[in-house]
């Protein structure tokens, strides 16, 4: 019977072949995860697909690193093998799935007849089971494929992608050792996959047009803000052209930092509730009386503890998958027709547009007497030492909460995992961001900022850096610890404080001694002076910085969250 099906392909191909094919036309062009024994086989079809291997130093730092490439490069891939890698991952994928990044996780895992018979093999529980651990991927991935079937192994995997693209989160893809090497058609790689959105119905796309076409009319002083499913959905576009044809004021989330143009005269800002930055921006959003919000996520780190003093009397939603309007919500109205259509029916000349606050780096106003770098001052310094393009990358801490300070220059990519908040995600995903803007060949700089507890998590994945050759900014904030765990709860508890290490030394033990350059900056002088340094600013190899902090300082937006936070887990039913 399987000759019979084979005879009759048109052009025989094999699974694995046929799969990293249909990743390569996807935009996947390195390929991260950790070898081991059930992927082996696959893994060896890569660089006939024109696809390169990665190799990480461990599953979880190569699925923080997929995260990153997928933020960069729109989509990415990443192997391990059965039981012990899959799991190893898990975490890294779960927060792809929760911020809405589009990775392929392909599971090398025993064979059919393997499974089939129950045999007691190595990475399983010894109890049988070879799907527990698909089933635990299963609610954090947006589709789960088991090849299992030749006949239908083609169609599975053009579905998963298809999937993964449109859906913007994890699918989960379990490749049998025995079906790597099966035969399925390869003519269907002649007829790329549909990555097409769906179009919305007419009727009530239509309506949901209308309505906010004669609510912006009504409104006196109408707002947009954009938020991280706005740059997750591929929407960026049809809001810069928003913006453009309307000119109506522009703020972002922390999440959706990086989505809108800051060199754009109507844009206005950080909107975090009481973390706003400018000041002025909390109250011209708090005071509108229509707000437009593109791919809103209203997690409690993006609104600084839920300080949002918004109404929904007041809001209009665009989402992935749905509408809002005011108080009346309009299932399976995605929101791309919606915008496309209210960009091309508008008329400006109906609109009372607000002039938006003037957003600046201020160093001069957080300038003290102290040489001593703080945070205040630091946010807007780098703003000054960015340029067009940049890729950044902010750990969960300081970090993440110290870039709303931070004006970009235009086309910059910022990274930050906000709502799922994994700490030491931002190595792994540096590393991906880097190999993504190499793979592009666009010269982007990558620069990372990540606390010294953080990086002490995944300070491995400097070691791929090292092996592929990249060359990010990594600045490592030494400040003694879990700066954000300390304000929310234990400032000078032991379980805060971590081992102090000798940071810019891991660049020599992981190899780069001869390729990378490293500096200790203690000082704002020291920094300014590295700043300025044509060849830093160059960034012509991996550049290591460490940078020193007061223990006991942080950024305004995380001393006001992390209270919040605090407040949240103290309350009782």
């Amino acid at each position: 019977m399987a000759d019979e099906r084979v005879q009759a392909l048109k052009e025989p191909i094999d699974v694995a072949e046929y799969l990293f094919k249909r990743l390569h036309e996807v935009g996947v062009r390195s390929v991260h995860g950790v070898p081991g024994d059930y992927n082996l086989i696959a893994l060896d079809y890569l660089p006939g697909c024109d696809l390169k291997w990665v190799g990480s130093v461990n599953e979880l730092n190569a699925a923080y690193a997929a995260d990153g490439y997928a933020r960069v490069s729109k989509i990415s891939a990443l192997i391990t093998t059965f039981g012990v890698g899959e799991l190893s991952a898990i975490n890294g994928i779960a927060g792809a799935y929760s911020e809405h990044i589009p990775v392929v996780h392909i599971v090398g895992c025993p064979s059919t007849i393997s499974q089939r018979d129950g045999m007691l093999l190595h990475h399983t529980l010894g109890n049988g089971d070879f799907n527990v651990f698909a089933n635990m991927s299963a609610p954090i991935s947006c589709e789960v494929a088991k090849l299992n079937h030749p006949a239908e192994i083609a169609a599975q995997i053009d579905h998963a992608l298809q999937t993964c693209w449109l859906r913007s989160r994890p699918i989960y893809i379990m490749l049998p050792t025995d079906m790597v090497q099966v035969k399925v058609e390869g003519a269907r790689l002649a007829t790329p996959i549909d990555m097409a959105e769906p179009e919305n119905d007419v009727e009530a796309e239509d309506f949901v047009v209308s309505e906010v076409l004669k609510n912006l009319k009504a409104a006196k002083n109408p707002i947009i803000l954009v938020d991280a499913c706005a740059i997750r959905h591929r929407v960026v576009d049809e809001v810069h052209e928003l913006v453009e044809k309307t000119k109506l004021p522009v703020f972002v989330t922390p999440m959706g930092k990086g989505a809108i143009n800051e060199d754009h005269p109507n844009y206005g800002g950080v909107y975090a509730g009481d973390g706003s930055h400018p000041a002025q921006a909390k109250e011209l959003v708090e005071s509108t009386d229509l707000l437009l919000t593109v791919g809103a996520m209203k997690s409690d780190f993006n609104t600084a503890g839920f300080s949002y003093r918004t109404s929904q009397l007041n809001s209009i939603d665009f989402h992935s998958d749905h509408c809002v309007v005011r108080y009346s919500t309009y299932p399976g109205v995605s929101m791309r027709g919606v915008l496309r259509k209210v960009i091309d029916q508008v008329d400006p000349s109906e609109l009372s547009a607000q002039p938006s606050p003037v957003v600046q780096n201020e160093v001069e106003e957080n300038t003290d007497n102290s040489e001593v770098i703080t945070q205040k001052w630091f946010w807007p310094r780098v703003g000054e030492f960015l340029i067009e393009k940049d890729v950044i990358i902010t750990e969960t801490g300081t970090a993440n909460f110290g870039i709303w300070d931070t004006r970009f220059p235009a086309g910059v990519t910022a990274l930050s995992q906000v709502l799922w908040g994994s700490i030491g995600w931002s190595v792994g995903a540096a590393q991906g961001a880097a190999l993504a803007a190499k793979d592009l060949g666009n010269g982007r700089r990558t620069i990372l900022f990540v606390g010294d507890g953080s990086f002490q998590l995944t300070a491995q994945e400097v070691s791929t850096m090292i092996r592929h050759k990249l060359n990010p900014i990594i600045f490592v904030i030494c400040n003694e610890g879990f700066t954000i765990e300390r304000f929310i709860h234990g400032m000078e508890a032991e379980y805060n404080d971590i081992n102090e290490w000798k940071y810019k030394d891991i660049v020599d033990v992981f190899g780069g001694a001869e390729t990378s350059k490293k500096f200790q900056v203690k000082t704002k002088t020291e920094l300014n002076e590295l700043l300025a340094d044509t060849d830093f600013q160059a960034a012509q190899s991996l550049q290591f910085v460490e940078l020193y902090m007061p223990k006991e300082d942080a950024p305004r937006a995380l001393v006001l969250t992390a209270e919040a936070s605090a407040r949240n887990n103290a309350k009782l039913h």
